[in-house]
């Protein structure tokens, strides 16, 4: 049997993408301040929250339970792009992303009894040219106003990417190659694998 797993986020999208792994799960919301430091890294601070949100949820829980956090932000010019604090800030992110290329990065981290292991996934996204008559339309569907860089791959805005390089699943919010390995790693059965299989590729890993 598996062993208990808890996602530390409210994300519908990302609990969505855990379930299509066939996983059974609960569902905790981590509340951290996600305030990035000065000069910190957009790696840095992807791998800073998921680390802070799965441990802000695995001291509530028993040693053989893990712990799957993650999160994730756009990054354009080396600038994070976080999720829009008005109307405004949100379609001026998305005129900024208008026919350039910017960067999802996602931190994954995964703790369970005394391991912690984190990575982060990038890719490269290409926006089209957008004018400001549908960046607006797009604003008032309400799809941006929760998400980093104010849109979303999963919805109408995919309308604007022009070409993606890189992990699908990882614009979304959770990288499903990468997280399936790290939940393999800590014993969690994924896609039908059995435990005793787990446990082989740990003892020769």
């Amino acid at each position: 049997m598996s062993r208990p797993l808890i996602l530390a986020s409210g994300s519908p999208r990302r609990k969505q993408l855990l379930s299509q792994l066939g996983l059974t799960f609960d569902v905790r919301v981590s509340d951290i301040d996600e305030t990035p430091f000065n000069a910190e890294s957009p790696v840095d601070y992807v791998e800073r929250l998921s680390r802070e949100k799965a441990a802000s949820i695995s001291s509530q829980v028993d040693r053989e339970t893990i712990v799957l956090a993650a999160d994730t932000t756009v990054v354009l010019e080396g600038n994070i792009l976080g999720k829009p604090e008005s109307k405004e800030h949100g379609v001026n992110m998305l005129m900024a992303l208008s026919d350039t290329s910017h960067l999802v990065l996602t931190g994954v981290s995964v703790t369970g009894g005394n391991r912690f292991c984190t990575l982060t996934v990038e890719t490269e996204v290409k926006f089209r040219k957008l004018t400001r008559r549908e960046v607006l339309w797009y604003w008032d569907t309400g799809e941006p106003q929760d998400k980093a860089g104010s849109y979303g791959l999963q919805g109408i805005g995919a309308a604007f990417v022009e070409s993606l390089s890189g992990s699908y699943s990882n614009v979304i919010g959770l990288p499903l190659s990468e997280t399936i390995d790290l939940l393999r790693g800590f014993g969690v059965a994924c896609l039908g694998q059995e435990e005793f299989e787990v446990d082989v590729r740990q003892s020769n890993g």
